[in-house]
């Protein structure tokens, strides 16, 4: 077979939020980029996966970079520019479209695209970064220890292309690069022998991984009646009990995340008290917002109802992948289903028909989401492995924020595990801030590949923070930017951490292009 061979100077696999900014940080360096994405829409969580930035309490004064901010500036200076705003909406300066209660900036996937595309343009214009729309990783060649090249192939038409560079970033969701390269990777559950981690699994199980979930918008118009066609699987859906629940899965009755041993009862569209409906949940636009532009809010559902957790995605043959991707959308639909015609309501009655799936808003004829949301990805073995231990408050006590002589970065949130496929553990254990340690970012083998999102080196448990919106564009950053100091300097990734002398200069110049490595020391954790 034949096939293109494109050159570039650093080569990214996936367009997530981690892929895009990694490309962005080595072409401000001056060096070429290929940027592959399977979907049409680059942006990853934020986009073609509908899941607004899970973040911090201090995000807008500090704890991510300075082109996070940026993003999260341009995403609100775009509804100021382009939304009739209220005045005071307007005026707000930590504007949320949604006023959700998840994040502090809630916004449309489609918003979130076009700021992403923007900080990109020049550099694509310019040819210092060329996208490749539609092709997924398929094949690579290696020689020693470096990666020589990578087959892409297009998901949809028959086409591949060969992809060589000095730099092979892996930002995929999964990290599919990995096993094609031979590369030391972990996946699910490691056993508390190998870590040390009080929450870690007994026996270690590669396949006991944390659900995935597609995500839908939905809208309300009263005195309409919006019912889609019954899902081919809701019968199946619709009498399903999970293990840890004495409810069905579409029930108004989830986990309580203060106390995972109780069961909680959420409200729908009303306030029952806690100010937490699950309809504002994840809002991305509230109409009051707006002047009169809107008949409702619209929401986005990512929600434990459609949580997925019955099987993988990936280290599984194609049939089981294919099959796990179908019933994952039929449990969304049938959630979208269950709420129109069968949701219990306040007032006795059931069912919501004037709930409307708006396809739309996500841009796919079904109204899913263009790519599932995936919590875990491969991990690879890296140098350092961030465990438990390093950000657990209840473990590190009065030691407090755990600081690394080679951190490349910040970030926070709680160790969040949903549902796992096979054991179906989950817990929301609270942390101290934690940095990112370069040594997370090196494999320990392979000297031209590095880690672009949440596949760098933790344990299942310590995924569960790590992988949110502020850390995943921490990581692809660090990596662009790793890769241009490296190619600078004419030495590897890991002589930057291995040598002081590099290392404080590359330090200095990821913190001249405004990230930050350590929180501030007086920082109130309580």
């Amino acid at each position: 077979m034949e096939w293109k061979v494109e050159y570039a100077d650093v080569i990214v696999l996936g367009g997530g939020m981690g892929g895009c900014i990694a490309a962005l940080s080595a072409a401000k360096r001056g060096w070429r980029v290929i940027l592959t994405e399977q979907t049409d829409w680059l942006g990853g969580q934020l986009t073609s996966q509908a899941v607004p930035p899970d973040e911090h309490r201090w995000i807008e004064q500090f704890g991510c970079t300075k082109t996070y901010r940026e993003f999260r500036n341009r995403v609100r200076q775009y509804y100021r520019d382009n939304y009739p705003l209220t005045e005071n909406a307007k005026q707000n300066p930590h504007l949320n479209p949604g006023n959700g209660w998840v994040s502090r900036l809630c916004h449309e996937p489609r918003v979130a695209l076009q700021v992403l595309e923007d900080m990109l343009a020049p550099y694509i214009s310019s040819e210092r970064i060329n996208v490749l729309y539609g092709y997924v990783p398929e094949r690579a060649t290696t020689k020693e220890d470096s990666i020589t090249s990578v087959l892409v192939k297009h998901f949809e038409a028959n086409d591949t292309k060969q992809l060589i560079g000095s730099y092979y970033i892996d930002a995929t969701e999964c990290g599919d690069l990995l096993p094609l390269v031979g590369a030391e990777y972990v996946t699910g559950a490691e056993a508390r022998s190998e870590t040390g981690e009080p929450h870690a699994a007994e026996v270690a199980d590669p396949l006991d991984m944390q659900a995935f979930t597609y995500v839908f918008a939905l809208d309300y118009i009263e005195e309409t009646d919006n019912t889609i066609d019954k899902p081919e699987q809701y019968d199946f859906w619709r009498q399903y009990m999970p293990s840890f629940s004495p409810y069905p899965l579409l029930s108004w009755f989830v986990q309580d995340v203060n106390r995972m041993e109780e069961i909680k009862q959420f409200s729908f569209m009303e306030d029952s008290g806690d100010g937490m409906p699950l309809w504002t949940y994840r809002r991305i636009i509230d109409k009051n917002q707006f002047q009169g532009l809107y008949t409702s809010d619209i929401t986005l559902v990512n929600w434990p109802q459609n949580d997925y957790f019955l099987g993988a995605i990936y280290e599984v043959d194609a049939e089981e992948r294919d099959r796990n991707l179908l019933q994952a959308k039929q449990l969304s639909l049938s959630l979208v289903y269950w709420i129109q015609t069968e949701a219990p309501r306040p007032d006795g009655g059931f069912g919501y028909p004037a709930v409307r799936l708006r396809k739309d808003v996500l841009g796919t004829a079904d109204g899913l989401a263009k790519h599932p949301y995936i919590r875990e990805s491969r991990r690879i073995k890296a140098q350092y492995t961030i465990v438990e231990q390093d950000v657990s408050m209840e473990l590190r006590q009065h030691r407090g924020i755990k600081s690394y002589s080679d951190s490349v970065g910040v970030g926070s949130y709680h160790l969040d595990l949903h549902h796992t496929t096979k054991s179906n553990r989950s817990f929301f254990i609270p942390t101290y801030p934690y940095e990112i340690p370069l040594g997370a970012l090196l494999p320990i083998r392979i000297k031209n590949l590095l880690p672009g999102c949440k596949n760098i080196g933790t344990t299942q448990i310590t995924n569960g923070c790590y992988r949110l919106h502020p850390s995943e564009w921490n990581i692809g950053e660090v990596a662009g930017y790793l890769a241009a100091y490296a190619m600078e300097n004419h030495i590897t990734p890991h002589e930057v951490r291995s040598n002081a002398q590099h290392l404080a200069a590359f330090q200095e110049m990821i913190q001249d292009a405004g990230v930050e490595i350590h929180w501030p020391e007086h920082i109130d954790v309580t």
